[in-house]
């Protein structure tokens, strides 16, 4: 009799995922067994330190000459464009990192002590009865200490560490999602990112009802998403008698069995992906929660899972579908188009410039989308260069909408940031730069970004797409300049919010993303050298 077989596993290969969720089991134990007082700078020191040494095991792995591998019985590919879909994705997680750690502009930070505590009031006419009975809950929570069984001040303060595993496991899936290569591997890695971000969106100190609404939301349409992705791997296995990216390209290529089983999976999988990448019309989730969650979630949110959602889509295509390409194609070049024009015309209508921003990554998600579907080394290079500028800028900029702030905390409504530039000429210059970035101006990362993209879809014979892509993204640019008027040519109200003054995480944090903005825009060739040439394995 035999024993079990086991799969061979590359541990050197693996050794950034395995470096994230052993970090993430290690802070849960933390959370659970470390003295209130001085767990948050222990979280916090655990969580950069295993950043810093998960980005140097792939710094290591990428400048060696180890090969491409496919390890876990073909679960994961470690490969070219795996790896920079990790360094990005670490090299994004320690500025919002820092901005979740940030206690400085708000006294007790931004997330809640405990997750069960009562809400707090919302403006007029948002929350109804619901706002009222919040209001009184909260004050019967000040009469007696705190909504948490009479916590002490100091212990409101520093009961929310929690956040950092949370974020841990959820960076852990984004890595997982990047290489993998089966469909039942790829499920897995969206649940394990996603349930911490559900989590994490219902947190908020402040708002307490719109930010348990954007979970509720999110959480809800998740689930629908998932169920599309599965229900597509179960068509595609039926297809290909595999859940491997590669044994499914394989059938594709030779199978006799009928094509409505692998076009079908195919759009199913792909609902399931674009949700998470905020492409239109799969994106109603996306304002709602970017605007009810907590500020440096959405940050972390709309970075790092943009990143890993459009790697699992560039190797889902690349890998699963690249011999059936004209196939397909047609239908997403429908998908990009509504997804450019749906961000960009509704973007006009916000009045909020939380909700702005997310229409304009959905807006920036139909931009990616023409990289992606080349399927071409030139495709691939420019998408992965793309999904690196776009998640500093936009880390950046939600660093900075966190410091206007009025009395009811942080002041989103366009109104407010009028005459901002004669309050604080630093925030609104950086806001500024910020804003010609996501419209693609020249000397930014968005317009080499944008550059990139645009040629290689050129190059692919997608000229149609790219002219709309142009219009949409003139069209987009009115919205960032709207703002930027406003702060530059409009007077102060009296009364208006003020600008706080940011702590060491957070202008760190900022000042990272202003930074590597303007070096990607102006001396991109670095970056770009890199992604050139990386190819999927399979």
């Amino acid at each position: 009799m035999t024993g079990p077989t086991f799969p061979a596993v590359d541990y050197g290969a693996l050794a950034p995922v395995l470096i994230v969720l052993g970090a993430a089991c290690l802070s849960v134990l933390l959370e659970a067994l470390m003295p209130l007082r001085g767990r948050g700078r222990a979280q916090l020191g655990l969580t950069l330190v295993t950043l810093a040494a998960a980005l140097v095991a792939v710094v290591a792995r990428a400048s060696s000459d180890a090969p491409a591998v496919s390890t876990l019985a073909g679960a994961l590919a470690v490969d070219g464009p795996a790896l920079f879909l990790w360094g990005t994705l670490l090299a994004l997680a320690v500025p919002s990192v820092l901005l979740l750690a940030d206690r400085s502009i708000e006294p007790g930070g931004p997330f809640v002590a405990d997750p069960v505590a009562l809400a707090e009031a919302e403006p007029a006419g948002q929350a109804g009865q619901a706002g009222r009975a919040g209001r009184a809950g909260t004050a019967t929570a000040r009469r007696t200490g705190g909504g948490s069984g009479g916590r002490s001040p100091r212990d409101r303060v520093e009961g929310h560490t929690e956040v950092f595993p949370l974020v841990l496991f959820a960076l852990g899936g984004m890595l997982v999602l990047g290489a993998a290569d089966d469909l039942l591997t790829m499920f897995v890695a969206l649940e394990v990112l996603s349930l911490p971000l559900y989590l994490l969106c219902g947190l908020a100190r402040r708002r307490r009802l719109a930010s348990q609404e954007s979970a509720v939301k999110y959480f809800l349409l998740g689930a629908f998403s998932s169920a599309f992705f599965l229900y597509g791997v179960a068509l595609l296995y039926g297809y290909a008698d595999s859940v491997n990216l590669t044994d499914i390209s394989q059938a594709a290529a030779g199978s006799l069995r009928p094509d409505s089983l692998l076009f079908g999976g195919l759009a199913l999988l792909v609902v399931g992906l674009m949700f998470k990448a905020s492409v239109g019309p799969f994106h109603t989730w996306t304002p709602d929660v970017y605007q009810g969650a907590p500020t440096s979630v959405t940050a972390f949110m709309a970075a790092c899972t943009k990143v890993a959602a459009f790697g699992a889509i560039l190797r889902v295509f690349s890998v699963g579908f690249g011999s059936t390409v004209w196939e397909w194609r047609g239908v997403l070049w429908v998908v990009a188009v509504v997804s450019m024009v749906v961000g960009a015309v509704l973007g006009l209508t916000q009045t909020d410039v939380k909700r702005m921003i997310a229409y304009s990554s959905v807006a920036h998600a139909g931009f990616l989308l023409l990289g992606a579907m080349a399927i071409t080394p030139q495709g691939l290079s420019a998408t992965l260069f793309y999904l690196l500028a776009y998640g500093f800028t936009t880390v950046a900029l939600f660093g900075l909408v966190t410091l206007v702030r009025g009395p009811d905390g942080e002041a989103t409504h366009l109104s407010a940031w009028a005459g901002l530039a004669k309050r604080s000429p630093v925030v609104a210059g950086s806001v500024t730069f910020l804003m010609l970035a996501l419209a693609g101006i020249p000397l930014t990362s968005g317009f080499t970004g944008k550059f990139a993209v645009f040629s290689a879809a050129l190059a692919d014979g997608m000229t149609p797409l790219v002219i709309v892509a142009l219009v949409v993204s003139a069209v987009a640019a009115f919205f960032y300049l709207r703002v930027i008027v406003l702060m530059y040519f409009s007077e102060p109200a009296a009364d208006g919010p003020t600008v706080s003054v940011p702590g060491p995480f957070t202008t760190v944090a900022i000042t990272l993303g202003v930074v590597v903005t303007l070096l990607l825009g102006v001396v991109p060739t670095v970056v770009l050298g890199w992604a050139d040439g990386l190819s999927f394995l399979g």
